[in-house]
């Protein structure tokens, strides 16, 4: 296997991950899957990031999304589903990542040769995966690859994301730790969401929320105050690198030098769609 620096693979898709995530936070996700009969945030996000598997149903969301609220996912599923189905969605989805890019990027860089070149990069990692219980990922990669740059390179943003993902939740579930338990440890972390925003998108209820909390407290791995604590601190760094050793086939498939060079490139387009206001500013960090 090709060897590369450390946490080579987590940089480059950490930068590669705002390009496919952007769209959440679009008024066009909204728009759009509202005009296909699907109203609200959350039941756009489940439809739109699950659509690749098929009608599925708030059971197995709740299973390959990890950290989010079953009882929320039910109030959604499988009721979206009769609005649009999965064929709907993942058009609406690629409808919205066009003109999301192509607003946040802008012409001139949509149909830039580097643009292009970050594309086919992207697009061999994301090959390079294993779709052995990796579901997310799995069920990406099986779909097409569109043939615009732009969204190809969306498209393998998208599949780096989920194999990353589906890697992290198999570390987080040997490590013993559910959902609700690796959202609050993540946010206390500081590296994550805003506790105020992980409980409102994930649907969790400020007592389950304390709950978790108490029995962080009891591993040792949370503080009274709701800081983590030294043991804590070095649970999240184990799973963070055991998720890169997980994580890096697809990053081993492109090689060292492929590696760093779609990471400048990833680096520049997301510097570019931050700075056009790709993601709220207040719902990072503690809060």
């Amino acid at each position: 296997m090709t060897s590369l620096p450390p946490r080579a693979g987590r940089r480059c898709q950490q930068v590669l991950n705002p390009l496919h995530s952007a769209i959440y936070f679009a008024p066009e996700f909204t728009e759009e899957f509202a005009g296909i009969g699907i109203d609200g945030w959350h039941a756009a996000y489940f439809t739109a990031r699950s659509a690749a598997m098929g009608p599925v149903g708030p059971g197995v969301v709740a299973a390959v999304f990890y950290n989010y609220s079953h009882k929320l996912a039910a109030r959604h599923l499988p009721a979206a589903w009769t609005a649009a189905d999965p064929a709907t969605v993942l058009a609406t989805r690629l409808r919205v990542a066009d003109a999301v890019l192509r607003r946040l990027l802008g012409e001139e860089t949509i149909a830039s040769p580097e643009l292009a070149e970050a594309a086919e990069l992207a697009q061999r990692a994301a090959a390079g995966g294993g779709r052995a219980g990796r579901p997310l990922y799995a069920a990406e990669a099986d779909l097409p690859v569109p043939d615009a740059p732009h969204l190809a390179l969306w498209h393998a943003a998208t599949q780096l994301r989920e194999h990353r993902g589906d890697s992290h939740d198999a570390v987080l579930a040997h490590a013993g730790l559910d959902g609700l338990e690796s959202q609050v440890t993540h946010t206390a972390s500081g590296f994550g969401f805003t506790p105020e925003f992980a409980r409102y998108s994930r649907g969790w209820e400020p007592e389950e929320w304390a709950a978790a909390q108490d029995r962080l407290r009891a591993r040792g791995l949370l503080a009274a105050d709701g800081e983590l604590t030294e043991a804590g601190t070095a649970l999240r760094k184990e799973l963070e690198d055991e998720t890169d050793r997980v994580d890096l086939g697809p990053y081993a498939r492109l090689g060292a030098a492929g590696v760093a060079r779609l990471t400048e490139l990833a680096t520049g387009y997301t510097t570019a769609a931050l700075a056009a206001g790709a993601m709220p500013k207040d719902i990072f960090g503690k809060g």
